[in-house]
């Protein structure tokens, strides 16, 4: 499949079901009561989506690359609003594993998708 938009990225497609079930977890009531942890989290959530597609408009391989590491970083930043958030009774276990693993999978796709470029770039210097 020949990728056109961001759109088509696995990674954000990922990231995108991963922002949904965030927000889904920040409307539960005790949750949304913590508007810090809810606009933390929410705010890295989106910060993941923004940078696959920022970096995808940038139209350099390198700084697709650079917005790639940001939206990676972002992933763990979500990972570690979501122990915050099992660790005051605002989700349970299941779903901070459940979140946890989601964001784990967008990493190892952006990895991957950034492997890729490097080789890619190195191929057609």
């Amino acid at each position: 499949m020949k990728i056109q938009r961001f759109e088509d990225l696995e990674c954000w497609q990922l990231a995108r079901e991963f922002v949904k079930f965030i927000y889904k977890l920040a409307h539960k009531p005790a949750f949304a009561k913590d508007f810090r942890l809810v606009g933390q989290i929410t705010g890295a959530g989106i910060s993941i989506m923004n940078n696959i597609a920022e970096g995808w408009a940038s139209q350099s391989t390198l700084e697709f690359i650079k917005f790639l590491k940001y939206s990676r970083r972002s992933c763990a930043e979500s990972q570690n609003c979501l122990y915050v958030a099992v660790d005051q009774n605002y989700i349970t276990e299941v779903e901070f594993k459940k979140g946890y693993d989601m964001a784990t999978r967008v990493i190892q796709v952006v990895d991957g998708l950034m492997r890729y470029l490097r080789s890619f770039r190195k191929k057609h210097k």
